[in-house]
């Protein structure tokens, strides 16, 4: 079949893209369509066939040291100039910071529409893609559509499930590096973000604290507590922005998650938090006030003090777990 039309999926970070892979068969399926995939970078051959060997018909490969550092006009170059080839139906792309900003770009570019943060996608009976995302601070859900193609989407980490490994062939496609518009900035050294924190994304536990917590110096206990669970720390946005304890925190304008267990000490609950967090499989709050707004979506309801609670907590732990 050929590669025009179709699903086309993007995202600098693996595994987005599997995750945009496995949305993308399903939609594909409903099509009748095909799934590619945009591979850029250097020294990423043995992800392309791993994207075939999880069902990605076609991979479009662009393997050289010029994509070794991430720069949004290369990789922005490049979606267009295969979008303006191939006229692609959809395209999905990886909610990142890089994702979010190429996405807004490229549609710029091939002037259609894009629909930020999805999380959920549908086809509707006329064959149109429908995106569904919260607005209004997590008290309303809009279900918006592209008028033109491609319709590009971005969907946030950890949305969708990956795709289960299937017996399949698929083609890779390679990328002449030579049609791709050379960079007029150059970068001259890449520093990473220090940071004593993982990604929260990625974390399948997470314990959060909020106002409840009155020091800064207090997190240690927070930490001991995340440590006996292999948890990632993450905090409210007043926090960082009002007591500027921290640089990141987790709601809507911030960092959404999707652990499997979520644990909030000493959180009220506001809407802006609860839009970053609602997704938790497992959720647990910890607060004095009984009338706490977080217990409205909390499936284990724990109704005290933060400070005795959580050390009673750790202490149980350790003697369950032998690290008395």
């Amino acid at each position: 079949m050929s590669a025009e039309k179709g699903i086309w999926i993007y995202s600098e970070k693996p595994e987005i893209t599997l995750e945009l892979l496995g949305k993308g068969i399903e939609l594909a399926q409903k099509l009748k369509s095909e799934v590619n995939v945009i591979l850029l970078g250097y020294n990423v051959k043995e992800h392309a066939e791993e994207l075939i060997k999880h069902g990605a018909d076609r991979i479009f490969l662009l393997d050289s040291p010029k994509f070794q550092k991430y720069q949004a006009i290369l990789h922005l170059n490049v979606l267009t100039d295969l979008a303006l080839q191939h006229k692609p139906e959809i395209m999905l792309i990886g909610a990142t910071k890089r994702g979010k900003e190429l996405a807004a770009r490229l549609a710029t570019r091939l002037e259609t529409g894009c629909i930020p943060d999805c999380l959920q996608l549908e086809i509707n009976e006329q064959g149109r893609l429908v995106g569904t995302r919260i607005v209004y601070g997590g008290n309303g859900i809009a279900k918006l559509i592209c008028r033109k193609d491609p319709q590009i989407v971005t969907v946030p980490p950890r949305v969708f499930s990956k795709p289960e490994k299937k017996n399949k062939t698929g083609e890779i496609i390679s990328i002449e590096e030579k049609s791709v518009e050379e960079s007029k900035v150059e970068i001259l050294e890449v520093k990473e973000l220090e940071s004593a924190r993982g990604r929260l994304e990625e974390a399948d536990i997470i314990i959060c604290g909020g106002r409840g917590i009155e020091k800064k110096e207090d997190f240690k206990m927070l930490e001991e507590l995340a440590q006996l669970l292999n948890a990632q720390i993450g905090n409210t946005r007043p926090l960082a922005e009002d007591r500027k304890w921290f640089s990141e925190w987790i709601g809507l304008s911030g960092k959404k998650i999707r652990p499997a267990l979520y644990v909030g000490c000493g959180i009220s609950g506001m809407i802006q938090h609860i839009a970053g967090m609602r997704d938790s499989k497992i959720v647990i709050a910890i607060n004095k006030d009984p009338e706490a707004p977080i217990f409205q979506v909390a499936d284990y309801i724990v109704i005290g003090d933060a400070y005795q609670i959580i050390p009673e907590l750790t202490k149980a732990l350790k003697k369950m777990l032998g690290k008395e």
